[in-house]
């Protein structure tokens, strides 16, 4: 009996270990899997003549902005104007109480008076004491010491007459008048309030003209001086709406130094505003519409950003995708216009980017457009 189960499990060992071996022979002789490819959609960029828009943030000023001060303290006695009203030149816009500045006036006035009267006795005196000279009933000495006297009564009148033409500034002070034509904006004390020498009754604002103020790259700049230079270059304006302001603009002035922080200089546009659609301190974005000659077009749609990178795929000679790099000139509807990063014979991922890898065999389809 032993010597049977002895045998049977001999042949279950020998079975077993010839089934193995044929397994792992199969194993081996096996083919190794092919990659799989992915089928993309490919293009070449287009070179075309196109223009385009650029858009710079811009701060609104007016052409004429000006704080109206108190030029003497004393209480506010009327407000003869609202927020928001249009003035004139030379209107008058606040009295303050002007009886302290009318008493000081007539005490000026009235030392003046007297002092061109004790004037006017020192001349007789000097005239009579020039006939006693004459006759030598006194001696010359007489006559200098009168002439000392009349150069001082002369100078106190001098001094007096300025104390009369300050007073009568400073009552003059006591009524506030625009400088200009313009708007009044904010007034922050009411009729009765005691205000300092200095204080901030209003502003006055002029937009019947404004100021649009924006920077360009020390790059942009150089570009647009090699291009059509800024003499007399037309821009248009975006409002903070979204619509188009109907009127152009005209680039003025540029500052002469480029910021050493932003590495950007200042424009300077100025628009018409006779609506009075623009307001000191708004923000806008001036449009500069430029043209570009054989330049790159590729689509929005075949490009991607890492860290705020805009970025394209590439399928290269042996088919595999390539992360290339892009500096976009400007932007079209669904369309990039590309500064550098590619060439007419690149073939460039259309659609599904988001599918891609880098080092990815694909199988590209070339689309004709």
């Amino acid at each position: 009996m032993n010597y049977h189960i002895y045998h049977l499990n001999r042949w279950c060992t020998i079975l077993f270990t010839g089934i193995a071996y044929l397994l792992v022979s199969c194993t081996s002789t096996e083919k190794p899997a092919t990659e799989e490819k992915t089928n993309f959609q490919v293009i070449h960029p287009v070179k075309l003549d196109t223009s385009f828009q650029k858009e710079y943030v811009a701060s609104i000023q007016s052409v004429q902005q000006v704080e109206i001060r108190s030029r003497v303290a004393g209480f506010i006695e009327k407000i003869l104007v609202d927020e928001g009203q249009s003035v004139a030149a030379g209107q008058v816009l606040f009295q303050l109480n002007s009886r302290a500045f009318r008493e000081d006036l007539l005490k000026s006035r009235a030392q003046l008076k007297s002092l061109q009267a004790e004037l006017k006795a020192v001349e007789l005196e000097l005239q009579n004491a020039q006939l006693l000279t004459d006759k030598n009933i006194i001696s010359s000495a007489e006559i200098d010491l009168i002439n000392a006297k009349k150069a001082a009564a002369a100078a106190k009148i001098e001094e007096a007459t300025a104390a009369v033409s300050l007073a009568e500034l400073n009552l003059s002070f006591t009524q506030i008048r625009a400088p200009f034509a313009g708007k009044i904006n904010r007034i922050p004390n009411k009729t009765g309030s005691l205000v300092d020498e200095g204080a901030l009754l209003t502003t006055l604002s002029n937009d019947q003209e404004v100021f649009a103020y924006f920077n360009l790259s020390e790059k942009e700049y150089l570009d647009m001086q090699k291009e059509t230079g800024t003499r007399n270059l037309k821009v248009s304006m975006k409002l903070a709406n979204g619509e188009l302001y109907p009127v152009m603009g005209t680039v003025e002035t540029i500052e002469s130094e480029i910021n050493q922080a932003s590495g950007t200089l200042a424009f300077r546009a100025r628009f018409s505003n006779k609506k009075g659609w623009l307001k000191h301190g708004a923000t806008a974005k001036v449009i500069r519409e430029m043209e570009v000659k054989e330049v790159f077009a590729i689509p929005q749609r075949s490009t991607f950003e890492v860290q705020d990178q805009l970025n394209v795929y590439v399928v290269d000679s042996a088919n595999r995708v390539r992360i290339r790099r892009i500096i976009p000139k400007g932007r079209l509807p669904h369309l990039f216009l590309v500064e550098s990063g590619i060439s007419a014979t690149d073939r460039i991922i259309y659609e599904g980017v988001q599918l891609a890898r880098e080092g990815e065999l694909v199988q590209p389809e070339l689309v004709k457009r």
